[in-house]
């Protein structure tokens, strides 16, 4: 369910809020599921139970997961638009990112390439 990346420069525990929230928004977890336990995802993954705490935390914080005490975890009702309405935040980044790439001289085709690679649409020919 999880991959984490111990090199890279993504925090483990930023490493599994991202990927609860992609596996909320493609639909993998929906609302009732639980999540993997602490014990359980740390001995899986080798990593610190503190770590996913903090993780398991922020998501609680951020209304995506509930608590149910002595019986887990568990992925809340409006989890899907709180991951939903996160990722159009995201939007922010490709216009800056765009107008980064635009100063350098990047050639719009490029862009529009690796967007339309990224949503499986291919490129042309």
């Amino acid at each position: 369910m999880f991959q984490i990346d111990r090199f890279g420069r993504v925090p483990i525990y930023e490493q599994i809020i991202e990927q609860t929230q992609r596996l909320i928004a493609s639909g993998a977890l929906k609302e009732g599921d639980q999540l993997p336990s602490v014990r359980v995802l740390s001995q899986e993954l080798s990593v610190n139970p503190n770590t996913l705490q903090k993780a398991y935390s922020e998501l609680e914080r951020r209304g995506i997961c509930v608590s149910a005490p002595g019986n887990g975890r568990f992925v809340t009702g409006g989890a899907a638009r709180i991951v939903g309405e996160s990722f159009l935040e995201r939007l922010g980044e490709i216009k800056r990112i765009s107008e980064e790439l635009y100063v350098a001289g990047i050639p719009f085709e490029q862009v529009l390439e690796q967007i339309n690679s990224a949503y499986g649409k291919g490129t042309k020919d």
